[in-house]
């Protein structure tokens, strides 16, 4: 399959964050030549696309990249912005990469004889395989209804917001409730903005429980390790949104109720916009998404009540949230002028973009098909999606397993075909695992 008028490589891996990374350091252990495309700087999303007061709601032992865990002295802390970007570029050092940043990945597209042709803003090449590890959140979401709110009304997308004196006077309407939209509302509300929360239909949990951070009962609870075909949601735990939490200032629960008691400002979730482009529209279930949030909450901490009684572990009592706030109507609209909004934060997520990828293996929503990271075209591999494989696949703590994997395979079908023709070809279908 090769063209000898095109470099060539046996694997091109498309992404430098920590995934690409991973397997980076996966294929120089196996000695397979390979290149690292990165459209920006390595692990770019974490110095551009974070809040100032951003840190870990993992505690920092999780951490456990290839060969690179965590050595600092505080495993159970939860590390800042800049202390993870300082442990990202230790691990880029230490990993010595073929990295190439600046080259965006403009195509990649499978030959009919076998392998791939990449082009990139530097030209083209082939590939033997080819890893595809720019992660699931490439386009930040924004309701086209952003387009008529008023001019002077200034808007940021999550991955935009930096810190509170950024935004304007007046109020801010934060539109989302997942991790990014909890903690971002908390940072304003810190800061002593008024804020708006439009409240969505994300989980909360505890962030510490009968003496120990939920993370640490988790893992030994096993969950952490649950493949996604064992979770009872299936493939759909792909679309759930993240409990929120936090790890700022130690670690501590996000309750919206409390903060409501403390003057924010709860709403139901944003479902449009009047046509006079002021009056914001509601879904009159507040009271609903609080109460569900709790009870998922709840239901965490008594599945760690029963592994301390299966186990017969010593901890301290068992408790149960009871809800120290609850709106007393369903407010459904709100006047921007009124109310004093001067800016809006949208933190609803992001959507995926793979156009430059022409291949099938993607569903009808965009989103890629594949059995722990392995699809249908024999020699593309998917790595650092949430729930690749486990819980951990799109974090610190599970991109090490996930990564090996992939890298077994790749060599797998290296091997393979070696054997058969003495050259590497992409022709044996090792997709089914």
């Amino acid at each position: 399959m090769k063209n000898p008028t095109l470099p060539h490589h046996e694997v091109v891996v498309v992404g430098g964050g920590q995934a690409g990374l991973s397997i980076s350091h996966g294929l120089k252990t196996e000695g397979i030549e390979h290149v690292v495309f990165e459209k920006h700087r390595a692990m770019h999303v974490w110095r551009t696309q974070r809040w100032d007061n951003f840190c870990l709601v993992t505690p920092n032992w999780q951490c456990a990249l290839p060969g690179y865990p965590y050595r600092g002295d505080d495993p159970h802390g939860f590390m800042k912005r800049e202390e993870i970007v300082q442990y990202l570029d230790a691990f880029r050092d230490y990993v010595d990469a073929p990295l190439r940043e600046g080259v965006a990945v403009e195509l990649v597209k499978p030959l009919p004889e076998g392998g791939f042709l990449v082009r990139s803003s530097e030209g083209e090449c082939t590939a033997q395989q080819v890893v595809v590890a720019s992660g699931g959140y490439h386009e930040p979401i924004v309701p086209r209804l952003a387009e008529r709110l008023p001019a002077p009304v200034v808007q940021l997308h999550s991955a935009q917001y930096r810190n509170a004196a950024q935004l304007p006077p007046g109020k801010v309407l934060v539109v989302g409730s997942g991790q990014s939209g909890a903690q971002i509302a908390e940072d304003l509300h810190l800061a002593g903005r008024e804020v708006v929360l439009a409240v969505g239909d994300a989980p909360r949990c505890a962030r510490f429980y009968r003496g120990r951070d939920v993370v640490d009962w988790l893992a030994d609870m096993g969950y952490y390790d649950m493949p996604v075909g064992q979770h009872p949601l299936r493939e759909g735990v792909r679309d759930n949104t993240n409990h929120y939490v936090t790890g700022r200032d130690g670690g501590r629960d996000i309750d919206l109720r409390r903060f409501a008691i403390e003057g924010m400002e709860l709403y139901g979730a944003l479902t449009g916009l009047d046509a006079d482009g002021d009056t914001l529209r509601f879904a009159p279930r507040l009271r609903e998404v609080l109460d569900q949030a709790d009870r998922t909450y709840n239901g965490i901490n008594a599945s760690i009540d029963r592994y301390i009684d299966e186990q017969r572990l010593q901890a301290p009592p068992a408790s149960v949230y009871e809800p120290v706030w609850q709106p007393s109507e369903e407010r459904e609209t709100l006047s921007l002028r009124e109310a004093g909004v001067a800016s809006v934060v949208w933190c609803i997520g992001f959507a995926p973009d793979f156009r430059w990828l022409d291949a099938p293996v993607f569903n009808g929503r965009g989103h890629p098909v594949h059995e722990r990271g392995i699809t249908r075209v024999p020699g593309l591999y998917f790595i650092g999606l949430p729930w690749l494989h486990t819980w951990g696949s799109g974090r610190f703590s599970g991109v090490a397993r996930d990564a090996a994997f992939v890298v077994q395979r790749v060599t797998e079908l290296r091997s393979t075909k070696t054997k058969a023709t003495g050259a590497p070809s992409t022709l044996v279908d090792l997709a089914v695992v």
